[in-house]
């Protein structure tokens, strides 16, 4: 009965619907109902039984097990043994030590993957299972089971476990593609991704191009993976169907070639360049982001392939995350070109000159998000040829924060200007900051410069103080007072911003910056401040260069990712010898905190000079000369300590104030509680006197400093020769 004459019948029939193939049957002919008796069944399937007696060791094999084992029935005497001659060695072991961990586990039954080989010598899978059988007392006496070839099984398998596998990279690939430009924020971030060792990896290919329209033309904006450097008759183009890449933006439709021979010969412009492509298989993607073509990626691949559908939509997809991640890119590049704009109006364009002294300015905008911050510098002449010099950082990174800056700048140098002090400018721009409808504060140091005198009056407001760099590369922080941060100082009712007196010696360097230079993530800002005193210490003299390394080294390379804003003033030299080191500091005569600060600020100096023993001699005098300025006149008092040359090295002190009243001597009885400053100074130092000032005087000591500097103990100044004592009188006030 032929296929055409098949009778109708009820039920599920596979072959209807289809066409199926004609075949050639190499089983023996069977009529159409025949019987079919159990081992044939299992025969037809390549499969066959076996029953192992383990107590005689013979094993019976049927028709259908000795074909599995490709034996023939005269081959086989029914010991196991026999089989040998099919089974390799390495596998006989593999399945003694299933039926072995079965026996030794008191298992029912086993199963082992093992491999035959046939007359050929060609080898196939195979499988066997069976049933442990056990007697009254649990031990095993015998083995019924199946064996099968299982050569099929396992390539549908393999093929299986190889689309999962390829499931599964393909997965990865789209992951970390999705999660390398989910970090990219500008069209530069994207082409770094792109471009970068793993850049044509994440779309699972060897070589990559992208490419952008702009204004009716295509220009390929990053490469990767390619041998040698695109030519420019392959960048720029365009929009036609000459190249591969604009014909798919032009055409909105994707590419697939299998070859470079395909490709060159539907785009024969590309023959030119056919040695930098790759020889295998080739994708061109159009990339669309809301129904607009944007440009278009090119995928290239070692190996010619014809790809399959999978990889034809996972290529697509891939497309897709890049066109919305360029879309994104571009519009944050507008609005960070128009945020910048709006910042670099707010800054000063250029810096005035000043006489007597070199200034350096540098910003850098953070390093990632919209590249504003409320970071501000500026410098403002100011009457009588002094100058002001601000550093300021408004709270935030965006333009709320630009704009805030850019007001409150305007508002400062507009008071600083009039001439106010340093801390009426502070108190003004704090209030002007609180009336703003803004609930950002600033920090800000304020400095007006005298650089004829050197004098510097400091004002701060939360913000980090200056760094002083003598002549001796001495690094110096001095102990401003600072006030709170601008608009909160006046919503708390704390709007008082001390002023301190400093002097910037001849050939000294005085730093600014923000808290962009000195502080990073996860790291107390302590170790910023080391690392800048460390820079400026053993950096290059010259002013430029200077800027630009403490920029590199401390804001660029690490990657800050806060704005930062520096200013370097340098003092010039006069003439003549070259200046000694000095400390200047100026206290308010109703200042009570000012002669602790200033003898914080000598043990530190002292230290640099390495005055040893002696350090505790001249900040004992100190404190008694500058208690007798702030108690016996109406005045504050200049401090002044200098490191004289010679040998041995000596060290000036000098405390000014605006009184003409002559010191005197005083003899206080036992109970006395004043009367013995001058004794004191008179008893620790070396030579000390006084002598006019103009309007006022200066009361002066020096002290020797060892060599060995263990604070060898003084001769008694009082019976040295040749001590001085202010004229006309004695010691004593």
């Amino acid at each position: 009965m032929t296929g055409q004459h098949r009778p109708r019948r009820d039920g599920y029939d596979p072959r209807t619907g289809r066409d199926p193939r004609r075949a050639t049957e190499d089983t023996p002919a069977m009529y159409r109902h025949e019987p079919v008796g159990l081992h044939t069944r299992l025969s037809l399937n390549r499969m066959g039984t076996f029953d192992w007696d383990l107590d005689s060791g013979r094993m019976i094999l049927d028709s259908g097990a000795l074909a599995v084992f490709d034996l023939r029935a005269d081959e086989y005497d029914g010991r196991p043994q026999s089989l040998s001659a099919r089974v390799p060695a390495d596998e006989g072991r593999r399945m003694d030590a299933a039926l072995a961990q079965a026996l030794q586990d008191g298992s029912s039954s086993y199963g082992v993957y093992f491999r035959v080989r046939c007359r050929g010598g060609a080898l196939r899978w195979t499988h066997t299972q069976g049933r442990i059988l056990h007697d009254g007392s649990g031990l095993p006496y015998r083995i019924i089971g199946i064996v099968r070839e299982a050569t099929g099984e396992l390539a549908d398998s393999a093929l299986l476990r190889s689309r999962q596998q390829e499931r599964q990279r393909q997965t990865v690939m789209v992951q970390h593609a999705t999660a390398a430009l989910a970090r990219a924020l500008s069209v530069e971030d994207v082409t770094r991704v792109l471009a970068d060792t793993e850049g044509a990896q994440r779309f699972g290919a060897d070589a990559l191009l992208l490419g952008l329209v702009t204004e009716g033309r295509f220009e390929v904006i990053t490469t990767a993976g390619l041998a040698g450097e695109v030519p420019e008759g392959m960048t720029h183009s365009w929009v036609d169907d000459t190249l591969p890449l604009s014909h798919v933006v032009r055409s909105r439709r994707p590419t697939f070639l299998s070859t470079r021979g395909e490709l060159i010969a539907r785009y024969p412009r590309l023959r030119r360049y056919a040695e930098m492509l790759p020889a295998g298989s080739s994708a061109f993607l159009p990339l669309v982001a809301q129904d607009t073509v944007i440009g278009s990626l090119g995928l290239f691949n070692a190996e010619p392939s014809v790809q399959s559908a999978e990889a034809r939509n996972l290529a697509l997809a891939l497309a897709g995350v890049v066109a919305q991640s360029l879309q994104r890119a571009t519009l944050f590049d507008q609005e960070r070109e128009f945020a910048t704009q709006l910042q670099a109006t707010m800054l000063p364009r250029g810096v005035p000159s000043i006489t007597g002294g070199e200034l350096i300015v540098r910003y850098h905008p953070a390093s990632v998000g919209r590249d504003i911050g409320g970071d501000w510098y500026d410098v403002i002449p100011l009457p009588q040829g002094q100058t002001g010099l601000v550093v300021g950082d408004v709270q935030g990174h965006d333009t709320h924060a630009a704009a805030v800056m850019g007001q409150l700048r305007i508002a400062l140098r507009a008071y600083a200007s009039e001439g106010h002090t340093p801390e009426t400018v502070l108190v003004r721009a704090s209030r002007f900051l609180a009336e703003l409808e803004t609930e950002r504060f600033a920090t800000c140091t304020y400095i007006q410069a005298d650089l004829e005198s050197g004098a510097l009056h400091v004002a701060r407001a939360g913000h980090l103080g200056p760094l002083i760099s003598d002549s001796s590369r001495h690094i110096d922080w001095p102990e401003i007072p600072g006030g709170l941060p601008l608009g909160l100082a006046t919503v708390f009712g704390h709007d008082h911003f001390p002023e301190t007196q400093l002097f910037l010696e001849p050939g000294s360097t005085l730093l600014l910056c923000t808290d962009g230079l000195v502080e990073q993530p996860g790291q107390d800002i302590s170790a910023g401040i080391d690392a800048l005193s460390e820079a400026v210490r053993t950096g290059p003299a010259e002013l430029e260069t200077l800027a630009d390394q403490l920029s590199d080294q401390l804001w660029a390379e690490p990657g800050s990712e806060d704005d930062m804003a520096l200013l370097l003033l340098h003092r010039l030299p006069g003439p003549g010898p070259a200046t000694t080191p000095r400390l200047r500091l100026h206290i308010h005569q109703a200042d009570p905190a000012g002669t602790a600060q200033v003898r914080s600020a000598l043990r530190r100096t002292l230290d640099q000079w390495r005055a040893g023993a002696v350090t505790h001699d001249v900040e004992v005098a100190a404190t008694e000369l500058i208690v007798n300025a702030l108690t016996h006149t109406e005045s504050g008092a200049l401090v002044c300590v200098e490191l004289l040359p010679g040998t041995p090295r000596r060290i000036r002190l000098e405390v000014e104030d605006r009184s003409s009243q002559w010191p005197r001597r005083r003899s206080p009885g036992e109970t006395a509680t004043s009367g013995r400053g001058l004794m004191l100074v008179e008893a620790l130092a070396d030579r000390w006197g006084a002598e006019p000032r103009g309007s006022g005087k200066a009361l002066w000591c020096e002290f020797d400093v060892p060599d060995t500097g263990d604070g060898a103990e003084k001769r008694d100044t009082a019976d040295a020769p040749g001590a001085p004592h202010a004229p006309g009188s004695e010691p004593g006030r």
